[in-house]
């Protein structure tokens, strides 16, 4: 005789079966939204690195190209105040020797000065007061009194253009423009005069008498 337990024994055993299958299903639906949200986070993280690399990457770049186009603006500066500081050195040799030349013009017109009036002491006006019958004193020295007188004012000038002036200041050319006129007035005359002044010379020379009195004179001078 068969017992009514037995088929309900049964159905509970299909029931926790059951329940068993269902719950392990649902641990794989669950370990499979998990896998998922973890790979999507990983495929996240690994895009925003790779947007990190990039972005630090184009930084990088941007300041390489920044720098190249700085580079050629810093050499033209370079260049340019290279440019000044040779251009205010040459300036700066420029007036130097500008002023050195000034000075030299000066100087020499107070040398050759210097000559003109020793050579009317010494010489001339002792001749003229000896009153030497066959010395022409004017025909030998032509006009050298005029002579003298316009380079005393061409000196006079340049030192007034040139005293307390700073060099870059002074200027000279308007003191030739202003005397030019006498200057070559009077010179004029004394080159005309100067051949036959030579060869009056040579022929004083050859008498002994003048000569003395020539040579008296010229051992005046040294």
């Amino acid at each position: 005789m068969e017992t009514k337990g037995a088929p309900g024994k049964e159905g509970m055993g299909a029931k926790r079966k059951n329940l068993t299958f269902l719950k392990h299903r649902l641990y794989m639906l669950e370990r499979r939204k998990t896998d998922t949200v973890v790979e999507n986070s990983v495929s996240v993280d690994q895009g925003n690195s790779g947007t990190l690399r990039r972005s630090q990457s184009d930084r990088t770049e941007y300041s390489q190209k920044l720098q190249e186009k700085m580079a050629p603006q810093a050499g033209c500066l370079s260049l340019v105040t290279s440019l000044q500081e040779n251009e205010e050195q040459l300036t700066r040799r420029m007036m130097a020797k500008r002023a050195k030349i000034i000075a030299e013009l000066v100087q020499t017109e107070k040398d050759y000065l210097n000559d003109l009036e020793l050579c009317l002491r010494e010489v001339v006006q002792p001749l003229r007061n000896k009153q030497i019958v066959r010395f022409d004193v004017d025909g030998l020295f032509s006009n050298i009194e005029s002579v003298h007188q316009i380079s005393a004012k061409l000196l006079s000038l340049l030192e007034e253009a040139t005293a307390d002036v700073d060099p870059p200041m002074q200027v000279i050319g308007e003191v030739f423009l202003e005397i030019k006129g006498p200057l070559e007035e009077t010179y004029k005359i004394y080159c005309y005069h100067h051949d036959d002044a030579h060869t009056m010379l040579e022929s004083y020379e050859k008498d002994e008498e003048l000569k003395q009195h020539l040579k008296h004179c010229v051992q005046s001078l040294k």
